[in-house]
């Protein structure tokens, strides 16, 4: 009889056990599926997916500090070439002149005005030329704000004898502003000057 209790007693001592084990395993399980599934939502709401001809892409928030340099370079391209691509249209001087304007403060506008009191828009016009630009670096130092730049251009004017390129160097500084539709990085260049424009050479068509 008293051998019987042992094994009965050593029966429920198994069962407490494998009962003990099992609700530790089943915590442990429950932990886990919470853990991963927070990270799930976490890594889901990192994200964002934008609809372009009919397939979703992959976008990833960051935040702007991360691409600071890279938007600011952008910024500093964009202005250059809005405000250097030309045309013998008044309608698309004005349009590109407009965008370039919403991308830096007065100096760029003063840049502007001299550059008509001297009649340089309207020799495009009168002449048949076309001037574009292409941006070969900028360099940004983001460990100072605002945030000085140096951009390194090259200008092709095209007349109806000859092309004409040209090295241009600018310099300025980026500060922070709201972003909009006309100033997508949110960026305003300050200070803007033209430290070279000379012509390297001349080609005849």
């Amino acid at each position: 009889m008293f051998k019987k209790m042992q094994n009965i007693d050593t029966a429920f001592r198994h069962i407490r056990i494998f009962t003990f084990v099992v609700v530790i395993c089943c915590t442990v399980i429950c932990c886990f599926a919470l853990y991963k599934s927070f990270r799930l939502v976490y890594e889901m709401q990192s994200k964002v997916y934008v609809l372009a001809n009919g397939k979703a892409l992959e976008a990833y928030a960051s935040d702007h500090k991360d691409n600071i340099p890279v938007e600011a370079r952008d910024h500093v391209k964009n202005f250059h070439q809005f405000f250097f691509t030309l045309d013998p249209d008044d309608k698309v001087i004005q349009a590109n002149i407009t965008k370039a304007l919403y991308l830096a403060d007065a100096s760029a506008m003063r840049e502007y005005d001299n550059l008509k009191e001297n009649g340089y828009y309207s020799n495009i016009i009168a002449g048949n030329i076309s001037q574009k630009i292409k941006v070969d670096s900028v360099f940004v130092n983001i460990h100072t704000y605002p945030y000085y730049f140096l951009c390194y251009a090259t200008q092709n004017i095209i007349r109806t004898t000859s092309t004409v390129s040209r090295s241009l160097i600018t310099e300025g500084y980026l500060r922070n502003v709201s972003r909009s539709d006309n100033n997508p990085h949110g960026f305003l260049i300050e200070h803007w000057t033209t430290i070279e424009n000379k012509d390297l050479k001349i080609e005849n068509r």
